[in-house]
């Protein structure tokens, strides 16, 4: 095939996404790489990979390359997504991609260029970066190129983005470090605290996604969990209830609350009545956290809305954008 693929990639700290023009997303993978820690070779990416976080033997070491929305680690960034790109054979013998990747909205220039070095050293032709929130916005289906203003709160793993857009652009913007990797925290911190029982974060992310809230549920939910107790020194299960869970995030969750806060204090008053009337929209993977939803009406006084298609919106605005490469600076 001569012609060369068009790809948008979500390289998010927890999940990779990746959409190609005309097949939509062919790859929805966690951001992991085991490798072996004396040839440095890749032994798994991916879901495969993530299964060893925290079971790992002395010489594999499982890897997660991006932290709180940027590259940590610029070399296995790069074998991931050669991986990925080799995987789904983007590049041709004698075509090689255009790719459009999407990154946290504050980050600084250095590392928006090692984002897109990682995307050219992977084989790309052209290399364009787009900031996530707007991406977000229109995956979610928002028509953000009008003059009236739409507000996206985007948490993924690393970094949680707000923005409000107007006219294809952000006009005011805040990107935090707490997302869904720091609610994992909290929850391990909580259980050790008050249980004296230790649990890796894979478990809390369990914890969160099955019974975790944002908001007091009608119902109570709980769940059984086991780690090492520090007392004894051995394995030990214990119940949570959502409650707590409610309790362990709330600290990074009023975190988020404030961000939007001031984001719509920056707002200029135009747009301001436009998002009273149309509402937040939620996007990424911290917006399907129960009952999030119900804290920010409750927080904000505004609608608020979770995306459907919530944890493919970045994925899926790449691939709008693609359509329209035109629109992209």
């Amino acid at each position: 095939m001569m012609f060369s693929k068009e790809v948008g990639i979500d390289l998010g700290t927890a999940n990779t996404l990746i959409y190609v023009r005309g097949e939509g997303i062919v790859l929805n993978e966690p951001s992991v790489v085991s490798i072996d820690a004396h040839s440095k070779k890749v032994l798994a990416v991916g879901k495969e990979a993530k299964e060893m976080l925290g079971r790992t033997p002395g010489r594999v070491l499982a890897i997660r390359p991006l932290k709180d929305g940027v590259i940590a680690d610029f070399e296995v960034t790069e074998m991931m997504l050669s991986h990925f790109v080799r995987m789904l054979k983007l590049k041709g013998i004698l075509s090689r991609p255009t790719i459009l990747i999407c990154c946290p909205s504050n980050i600084t220039s250095v590392e928006r260029n090692a984002i897109r070095d990682a995307a050219y050293r992977c084989g790309a032709k052209r290399v364009f970066i787009e900031e996530e929130p707007k991406v977000a916005a229109i995956g979610a289906g928002l028509d953000i190129s009008k003059p009236t203003g739409s507000m996206v709160l985007d948490i993924g793993g690393g970094t949680t983005d707000v923005a409000i857009l107007s006219l294809g652009e952000i006009v005011t913007s805040a990107s935090l470090k707490v997302a869904g990797d720091k609610l994992d925290r909290d929850i391990v911190k909580y259980v050790k605290e008050s249980y004296k029982l230790l649990i890796g974060e894979r478990t809390a992310e369990e914890i969160k996604s099955r019974i975790g809230t944002a908001w007091k549920l009608s119902e109570k939910l709980s769940m059984e969990v086991s780690g090492r107790d520090l007392v004894t020194g051995l394995p030990h299960t214990i119940t949570v209830n959502s409650e707590e869970t409610e309790l362990a995030m709330r600290d990074s969750l009023q975190d988020i609350v404030r961000a939007c806060r001031a984001v719509l204090e920056q707002t200029p008053p135009e747009l301001s009545a436009d998002i009273f009337s149309r509402g937040i929209v939620l996007t990424g993977g911290g917006a399907l956290l129960k009952g999030l939803d119900q804290l920010l009406i409750n927080e904000l006084n505004i609608p608020v809305y979770v995306a459907e298609n919530a944890l493919s919106c970045v994925a899926e605005g790449t691939g709008i954008m693609l359509e329209n490469i035109s629109l992209v600076k």
